[in-house]
């Protein structure tokens, strides 16, 4: 039987995933169902067709009614909070919902910890570990034997090299690339574009060809 999922976000990230996870059913994927959204905006009853089966407050309930969950409710300069707070509900990691489309490449030896979503045409080379509630979304690549730390987020068609050290909720944005052999630090920031020669420290915020510190977000 299907494990019955709610998303814990809403508009973005978060109803793009719950439809790549209906397109899954549709092509015979019967792991997960998406049943809907936690959500705390007011007044929301559902988003784009799913559902909101209640707020944050209302996970003790849903986890007693056999739920899983996948997190989306992360934001760039305010993710030590929005982990906090995530952690702070204290789901189970065994209730935590990992998803992979089935349109997507993940070599057979890569680990994916729980809570992990890997979207379709997605490219993951061998040996290579993710931390738990890592996003990869739609086209990305991410190269071979990297190690990826909890909560870090791939954006769409971003590419990354092999043998990376990706540490704690690092955010890696639209078509943005990374070389091989890169240390990149907690908290850190790959904007748009940008193509990254050389390690970026925890909490720094790098863009442009070739990449070079912006600022640092403490």
């Amino acid at each position: 039987m299907a494990k019955k999922v709610l998303i814990m976000g809403g508009l973005g990230n978060g109803s793009v995933i719950a439809h790549a996870i209906a397109d899954a059913n549709k092509r015979g994927y019967e792991e997960l169902i998406c049943a809907g959204f936690i959500n705390d905006r007011d007044n929301t009853s559902e988003i784009e067709g799913f559902p909101v089966h209640g707020g944050l407050k209302d996970i003790p309930r849903l986890l007693d009614e056999g739920y899983f969950f996948i997190n989306t409710i992360f934001k760039v300069g305010g993710q030590k909070e929005r982990i906090a707070l995530f952690e702070s509900l204290n789901i189970p990691d065994e209730r935590l919902a990992t998803f992979v489309h089935p349109m997507a490449y993940v070599a057979p030896n890569v680990e994916l910890s729980p809570g992990c979503v890997i979207m379709p045409n997605v490219s993951v080379s061998s040996g290579t570990k993710f931390g738990k509630c890592c996003r990869v979304m739609v086209g990305a690549t991410i190269g071979h034997n990297s190690v990826i730390g909890d909560y870090s987020f791939f954006a769409a068609n971003c590419c990354t090299g092999a043998y990376l050290k990706i540490g704690k909720a690092v955010t890696v944005s639209l078509n943005a690339c990374i070389r091989e052999y890169v240390e990149i630090g907690n908290y850190a920031t790959v904007g748009m574009g940008a193509v990254v020669l050389e390690n970026i420290g925890e909490g720094e915020v790098w863009a442009g060809n070739p990449a070079k510190l912006l600022k640092k977000v403490e």
